[in-house]
């Protein structure tokens, strides 16, 4: 990255530009507000009003009080990586930019004023109260699921049905000391009972009176788009209520109902029966929906939405914790682990991540792409679709020989690799698509310059990892996984199969 690129990027979402001579508590709010949102990078040594060269490396004392603001001035402490960049200040002295690039945390960071703040834009935003407690539910510090329901007591609670849980996990007591001793589902205060959201929820005789919404409805649809007024084409729509148990079971079952069948002649002469989604599949995306919605949203409901080609489920609230749509199939978080323990003796997922792969593996194996994961404002889409992947050619294959050779390069009679056929026309092409992410202002220019650095370096049929990356570059931790990470958005790396996790490299284009 070039002095040049910090100074014509834009301050948005994950880029801001600070003057040397800010105050160090100033400073704490954008550090902090990175970290509690998607992380970011903070230039030091630039006026974010007149964009005026100043530099650092004139200033040391300064820069050593700017450089312990992460660790003095947030509670608790955010981590940052350090980056500078040369250039020539105002004075026209050769000098130095400092980048300090945070990470995205799973914890909530405060400054020491106990005020919290969300990057929100281009600006650092004070969160209310409310709006505080939502981050600590979205970071897992604290569960929705344990707040007390006012008005609920011990009669809204099913002993019955808690009877019968018990018994499923071996649980020798009475279902009232199981509510009391474990996962504080029922708790006494001052003298009165406080009966938590997850008693209610997996053991309340009617949910719905206290969480009207905490629902599933299901809305088949007529075609392949959802219509709506004269030409609305909606041809069934029902709802389940209940538990949580009650509302998955019936949910599931009434979907395996409008599921189609196809029969083909198999590769032994033998007729097989396919169904349209593989039944796990169609499971586990209404497990994970009720599992890991967000409670503390009373407004709407889970909604199952099911179109001709396609089965789209709306789950009220984002992503948890450091879960995102590019990394849901591999990283466990659970926004409600109570609800979630649960279930598991019910055979039922557990966390993120878990079901997701399966999921992946289950649709790949019938020639059906993966999951695809949306965030709408403040709903979590996941798709599945019965339309199959485009025919793909494979890349390696055995020779005559029973040589494993790559498709890509041109092999002679003696089956020497004797010339080499570029995979693409030349890496400019991924180049261009980094830049066009830049301009699009999708990527911050630094976290573009690291990802061109690794095009760079590494050859085309090269597999790289972040142990690489880490070595060839001396990138740490952080800065490789980044740049993984957006080489995976942009869509310019495929993982390698057979070499571990985190292997990947450079997509044909």
């Amino acid at each position: 990255m070039t002095i040049e690129e910090v100074l014509a990027f834009e301050e948005m979402q994950i880029f801001d530009r600070k003057s040397v001579n800010i105050d160090p508590k100033v400073l704490a709010i954008p550090i902090i507000a990175f970290a509690n949102a998607d992380g970011g990078t903070v230039a030091i040594g630039i006026s974010d009003k007149t964009r005026r060269i100043e530099g650092v490396d004139y200033n040391i004392r300064k820069l050593n009080e700017l450089l312990r603001v992460p660790f003095d001035f947030c509670v608790p402490t955010v981590k940052a990586e350090i980056e500078k960049i040369q250039c020539v200040d105002f004075e026209g002295r050769k000098n130095h930019v400092l980048l300090m690039h945070i990470e995205p945390s799973m914890e909530v960071h405060a400054n020491q004023a106990d005020e919290v703040f969300m990057r929100v834009g281009d600006k650092s935003k004070k969160l209310t109260f409310e709006e505080r407690m939502q981050l600590m539910y979205d970071k897992g510090e604290r569960f929705f699921e344990d707040k007390p329901v006012p008005e609920a007591d011990i009669e809204d609670i099913d002993l019955g049905f808690v009877k019968n849980y018990i018994d499923q996990i071996g649980y020798s007591k009475t279902p009232m000391e199981y509510l009391k001793e474990n996962k504080g589902f029922v708790k006494e205060k001052n003298g009165m009972m406080q009966i938590s959201s997850a008693a209610i929820l997996l053991f309340g005789k009617n949910p719905q009176l206290y969480f009207p919404r905490a629902r599933v409805r299901f809305i088949r649809y007529e075609g392949t788009e959802e219509h709506v007024g004269a030409e609305m084409n909606v041809i069934k729509d029902v709802i389940f209520e209940g538990t949580i148990l009650k509302m998955i079971t019936d949910a599931v079952a009434y979907l395996d109902t409008q599921i189609k069948e196809k029969t083909y002649l198999g590769k032994e002469g033998r007729f097989v029966t396919e169904e349209e989604y593989p039944k796990f599949v169609r499971q586990e995306i209404i497990v994970n929906a009720v599992t890991h919605r967000d409670y503390s949203i009373r407004g709407t409901d889970i909604q199952i939405k099911m179109f001709d080609g396609r089965i789209v489920v709306e789950s009220p609230g984002k992503l948890p914790g450091l879960v995102k749509t590019n990394n849901i199939r591999h990283t466990h978080f659970s926004r409600n682990p109570k609800i979630a323990e649960f279930l598991k003796a019910y055979s039922f997922v557990k966390e993120y991540g878990e079901g997701v792969d399966r999921m992946w593996k289950e649709l790949e194996a019938i020639g059906l792409q993966g999951p695809e994961y949306k965030i709408n404002a403040f709903m979590l889409q996941a798709i599945i679709r019965n339309s199959a992947l485009p025919e793909r050619k494979p890349r390696f294959e055995k020779d005559n020989h029973g040589l494993v050779i790559d498709k890509t390069l041109i092999v002679g009679e003696n089956h020497g690799l004797v010339d080499e056929k570029p995979r693409f026309e030349s890496k400019e092409s991924l180049f261009q698509i980094i830049d066009n992410a830049v301009c699009s202002k999708e990527l911050t220019p630094t976290i573009a310059g690291n990802v061109k650095r690794i095009v760079e370096v590494f050859d085309l049929n090269q597999i790289f990892g972040r142990k690489e990356i880490k070595n060839e570059l001396g990138y740490g931790d952080y800065k490789a996984g980044k740049a993984i990470e957006v080489m995976q958005l942009l869509n310019i790396i495929v993982p390698v199969e057979g070499k571990g996790k985190g292997k990947y490299v450079l997509k044909e284009m």
